[in-house]
């Protein structure tokens, strides 16, 4: 995709020019209807009557049974009164009218909210994972149900040839990765999973099934792209325009010395790089911090040989022509199994001055520590910082912080991992990414919204007026 087609595509998806025109739909002054907290009802939720209105299943947890798991170990301590397992768009609906104003509300679908946020401790949990249809549609589109999982959705476009630029990890749940924005190993090339969103349906706190796209509620569609999960309603499905799957070549390059030289040189390369080269630089902890530096690039090996040959040598060198459902499964890794870490982000606005600031500090700590630089720019800065609700559309890259641990041991690793997230705040900035949501971020709301923050309060208000949908760091607080 050129930049002349890209542009065609940014006007499709309503995103050419859209900061203005979405402004002008509802704006921080435009009047918002007043909280209606005499229409919240109180009291336990009558479990009996939600179960004879779902089609799908209840389950309670003194039930025979009950064994909720999320993702990540550390939070199976967090548990839900009750998880709806629902199987249609009405049967949220009736979840939402049970426990508004209840009791805690949430939506599970992969189950890797990094702060267990999916989980609400004595609430509800309606888990979407029965919402997981995938159809391809005429028009490269495709409609994808809330609870499907990334390799599902990248394995049947591969059969049609066609692919939707998502995250790596194929158990993560489409609905989570697109409502905080998506950043992928194809975002140079053809932007963030929600750049690709025409329209999704969502049951709001009324109980009401709405279609947010460009044209209708088009407030709750910017909020919907890059505003946060669980923030605005429960998402049942959503229709994305998809792109050919392209041919790739992958690579990775291994320094176990050198670790901030690579960094340094990364950096002033992946921002002159061609878009059609996503890149990423993981940093390991140890005595002596190393690094690998890998990506994808939507051309040759030799294209991207003359590319590679600009970084400092590696003690390793990998270089494969793939398919795209190839790729995505190198990028997977082996088989999924439940991880037990604690994680953070910070995003890069510009190059680091002083990128051994940066590897230092990684230095002593476990070789289960990691700073992951993924680029940006490319295809995510085509669009406007406030055309959606996603806010770092000009940063370099986004670094994820990872910090594996046992679940016993998550209060220490929680420790560590604030000094490094605040030390990396200090070369960077205080900004994050909400898909790597932090329950400990300082001033979280800046750091994941920045300038679309008021914008995304008055969205919240105008649809979740009394907080139904409120957790600990929902936009509404």
């Amino acid at each position: 995709m050129d930049r002349v087609d890209r542009r065609r595509f940014l006007k499709v998806a309503g995103l050419a020019g859209a900061g203005a025109a979405l402004a002008a739909c509802t704006s921080p002054t435009s009047p918002l209807p007043p909280p209606s907290s005499s229409s919240v009802p109180s009291g336990p939720p009558d479990w009996t009557a939600l179960r004879e209105k779902l089609s799908g299943r209840l389950v309670l947890a003194g039930d025979d049974g009950f064994a909720y798991q999320g993702f990540n170990p550390v939070w199976d301590g967090q548990k839900p009164a009750a998880v709806a397992k629902v199987g249609s768009a009405a049967d949220v609906q009736a979840c939402v009218e049970a426990a508004r104003g209840r009791v805690a509300l949430a939506a599970r679908s992969g189950g890797h909210s990094y702060a267990g946020y999916s989980s609400p401790s004595g609430g509800l949990q309606v888990d979407v994972r029965g919402l997981a249809g995938i159809e391809v549609l005429p028009g490269d589109q495709v409609r994808v149900g809330s609870g499907a999982a990334l390799g599902d959705v990248a394995k049947t476009l591969a059969a049609s040839g066609r692919c939707l630029p998502t995250g790596t990890c194929p158990s993560v749940g489409v609905a989570g990765l697109t409502l905080g924005g998506g950043i992928g190993v194809l975002s140079r090339k053809y932007g963030l999973t929600c750049d690709h969103l025409v329209s999704a349906q969502v049951v709001t706190a009324d109980g009401r099934l709405l279609t947010a796209s460009a044209e209708q509620e088009p407030d709750l569609f910017w909020a919907l792209r890059g505003g946060g999960g669980g923030n605005f309603g429960i998402v049942t499905e959503f229709v994305f325009a998809t792109v050919p799957a392209p041919e790739v070549t992958v690579f990775s390059l291994s320094y176990p010395t050198g670790a901030a030289d690579a960094l340094g040189a990364w950096q002033t390369w992946i921002a002159d790089a061609p878009d059609e080269l996503w890149s990423n630089v993981v940093v390991r902890g140890g005595a002596q911090p190393s690094c690998k530096i890998g990506g994808c690039f939507v051309g040759s090996v030799g294209e991207l040989a003359a590319l590679v040959n600009q970084l400092p040598a590696p003690a390793s060198r990998f270089i494969q022509p793939q398919t795209y459902a190839e790729a995505t499964q190198y990028f997977a890794g082996g088989p999924i199994a439940r991880e037990s870490a604690v994680a953070s982000s910070r995003v890069v606005r510009e190059p680091i001055g002083d990128p051994a600031k940066a590897v230092t500090l990684l230095a002593g700590q476990s070789d289960e520590t990691y700073l992951i630089f993924d680029g940006l720019r490319g295809a995510v800065a085509d669009v406007a910082p406030d055309a959606t609700a996603f806010p770092h559309r000009t940063a370099l890259a986004n670094v994820q912080i990872y910090l594996k641990t046992p679940p016993e041991g998550a209060d220490e690793a929680r420790t560590r991992l604030a000094k490094i997230r605040d030390g990396l705040g200090a070369l960077v900035g205080d900004t994050g990414y909400v898909n790597y949501i932090d329950p400990q971020m300082p001033q979280w709301a800046q750091a994941y919204y920045g300038g679309n923050l008021a914008r995304l309060q008055n969205v919240a208000a105008k649809y979740d007026p009394d907080h139904v949908f409120a957790f600990a760091q929902a936009v509404s607080r």
